[in-house]
């Protein structure tokens, strides 16, 4: 029994995946301050921008969205996201 609940848990967690579009949330949440009208705020697609970001890890900036940093507030404006979601957006931004 402890078993196939391990394997249950572990089935769940490597098969957690965004439930929301990525370019979705990014058009009703994101856009706003990241299509360039914020200038600290990483554009979408500016790799050089993300690059530090990006080294600092997913976790890392999943916690700044969640939280909030800087002018970015808490949850990003989506209320509504996972960090799986959290995760889709900031990798499809970030290409």
């Amino acid at each position: 029994m402890k078993t196939l609940l391990a394997a249950a848990c572990l089935l769940a967690f490597t098969t957690a995946h965004a439930a929301q579009d990525p370019e979705a949330v990014f058009n009703r949440a994101c856009t706003a301050c990241h299509s360039g009208q914020l200038p600290m705020a990483p554009k979408k697609g500016d790799q050089e921008a993300w690059k530090p970001r990006l080294a600092q890890g997913t976790d890392v900036l999943v916690k700044h969205v969640t939280e909030g940093f800087n002018a970015m507030p808490p949850r990003g404006l989506c209320m509504d996201c996972s960090a799986e979601d959290y995760q889709a957006v900031i990798s499809w931004m970030s290409k």
